[in-house]
């Protein structure tokens, strides 16, 4: 996948600035595709330059005015065909799991601290999609339901769940593998 693929799909679900991309991306879509505030901005220029975004001039009260961008016919249309080009199942690269390996051969006992880092950065981010999961995924009251039942369902709503479902259940299998790595490394504690 290629940033402007990512940048097309959170323009889709919702034009804004550059600014307010950089943020999406920190808050959400970063957590699958990670992506610096400037290779964003040089990115959306290049896709403006191409055709595959339009961008709007929108004044501001006392500030200068911002670019907001949008996806235009060409951006779709790239889109589409990316989603419907095969990829191939990514292969982990895993520094964490090599360091694991390569206790052998030195103090294993010595790695637990840094494992112990890595379970807890995983805690916190299972902790923020939660969260999430909790304040946007909620059962809607029964006012809000469509009045037609047979109503299709909302993909773009279920698809970014389903996403989030998918970081849960990683986090949650890196906390227990993780917890595994622990007790397995406290046995080659000083006391062994």
């Amino acid at each position: 996948m290629a940033l402007e693929h990512a940048i097309l799909v959170s323009l889709l679900e919702k034009p804004g600035s550059g600014y307010e991309l950089a943020r999406r991306f920190e808050r959400s879509i970063g957590y699958f595709w990670t992506a610096t505030h400037q290779q964003i901005y040089r990115v959306l220029k290049r896709m403006e330059n191409d055709g595959w975004v339009d961008a709007r001039d929108v004044p501001q009260q006392g500030r200068p005015d911002k670019k907001v961008y949008s996806v235009a016919d060409l951006g779709r249309a790239a889109l589409s065909s990316w989603l419907h080009d095969p990829i191939e199942p990514e292969s982990v690269r895993h520094d964490l799991a090599v360091k694991i390996r390569g206790a052998a051969f030195d103090d294993p006992a010595a790695l637990i601290h840094e494992v112990q880092r890595h379970r807890q950065a995983h805690r916190d981010r299972l902790t923020h999609y939660l969260t999430g999961q909790a304040r946007d995924f909620t059962e809607p009251e029964p006012a809000a339901r469509p009045a037609d039942p047979a109503a299709p369902p909302d993909a773009e709503r279920e698809l970014q769940h389903a996403v989030l479902r998918g970081g849960i259940a990683y986090e949650r299998m890196m906390i227990g593998w993780l917890d595994d790595v622990l007790a397995t490394l406290a046995r080659f504690g000083p006391d062994r």
